[in-house]
């Protein structure tokens, strides 16, 4: 039962980066892309139905998290609690910027929320990126459980780093690049004219850096968490995950350089899909791992709530995330093709 809901958790988790993902990224990239006020409208026009609503897939993950493994939920909430309140301010200026943008015309008052839009969009995923890079690397647990990671100490990966550290740097760059291809390439599928043309060209150009960020990667975090060798080793149909984000990313380029907007971006979704459940698969059954010593680790064992709870908590679970799942193809289906 714990192997499901951590599935379930890993599962709901990628499905928001993949979502709530390609908002963000056109939030980096509609600065570089748009040239004129009716372009930035109609970037903001092709995320409008649906941004606010990919943004529920987190809070709905938080609130899994919090149901099943409740040790992790109060461990990493307590521990990474500035990173976090960053988090919600960036989530709250990007949503303001959003909504007020159009409230007034102004020369002064529509770049401002640009700006702020584009800014928050790209801390974001750099955040979200240094998260995941501390989830692999590992934090300093102790045996209650409990840890502090000031924002930054000598930027070296090992057991007095800080959040940032030259590795979890590493991982926030790659996920700003992939999150921009990700939301260029949306605004290509969404789009047409010279805003999809400028978006495609974006989409080619970010995908040499992650596929330079995806190599040096790979290579380096095995290294720095010797956990995901011996989870790959002791389970070789995980590599199936990687395979998939190797695809997916091939994919990418070859469907973007033909114009297949489509197809590309259901590539990058595989990509980002891949990526994050070759993460999951390499560090189970840990959830947080310890970079001190790896008996003071949580897993899914030691962290997840009673049997009794899981199980009947699964029988809601199903039904609920049927009818979301029903709703958001509703909603995609309604809001489908160009804007």
């Amino acid at each position: 039962m714990e192997t499901t809901w951590f599935c379930l958790v890993a599962l709901m988790l990628a499905t928001y980066v993949v979502l709530d993902g390609f908002d963000l990224g056109a939030g980096v990239a509609h600065l570089l892309v748009a040239r004129t006020d009716e372009e930035r409208r109609a970037v903001l026009r092709s995320i409008g139905p649906v941004w606010d609503g990919n943004e529920v897939w987190l809070l709905a993950a938080g609130g899994t998290l919090f149901f099943a493994f409740p040790t992790l939920y109060a461990s990493s909430f307590s521990g990474f609690y500035l990173p976090l309140m960053i988090v919600l301010w960036l989530l709250i200026l990007r949503g303001i910027s959003i909504e007020f943008r159009n409230h007034i015309e102004s020369p002064v008052w529509q770049p401002l929320w640009d700006a702020v839009f584009a800014g928050s969009s790209a801390l974001l995923a750099i955040f979200f990126g240094a998260a995941l890079g501390n989830v692999v690397r590992g934090v300093p647990l102790d045996r209650a459980g409990d840890f502090f990671l000031p924002l930054w100490t000598d930027f070296a990966a090992g057991p007095e780093s800080g959040i940032l550290d030259w590795y979890t740097v590493l991982v926030a760059i790659a996920a700003l690049l992939t999150l921009t291809v990700h939301g260029a390439l949306w605004l290509a599928l969404k789009n047409e004219g010279a805003l999809e043309a400028r978006a495609r060209t974006l989409a080619g150009r970010a995908w040499w850096g992650v596929l330079a960020a995806v190599i040096a990667i790979t290579l380096v975090s095995f290294r720095v968490q010797p956990h995901l060798r011996e989870s790959f080793a002791a389970r070789p149909w995980a590599y199936a995950f990687p395979l998939l984000a190797l695809a997916g990313l091939a994919g990418m380029k070859i469907m973007n350089a033909a114009g297949r907007a489509m197809d590309a971006f259901l590539c990058s979704c595989a990509f980002i899909l891949g990526m994050l459940t070759s993460v999951a698969a390499g560090l189970y059954p840990y959830v947080l791992p310890s970079s001190t010593d790896p008996a003071l680790a949580l897993t899914i064992y030691n962290t997840a709530a009673a049997r009794y709870g899981l199980e009947a908590g699964l029988i809601w679970f199903i039904p609920g995330m049927l009818l979301t799942t029903a709703y958001f193809i509703y909603t995609y289906r309604s809001f489908a093709g160009k804007v």
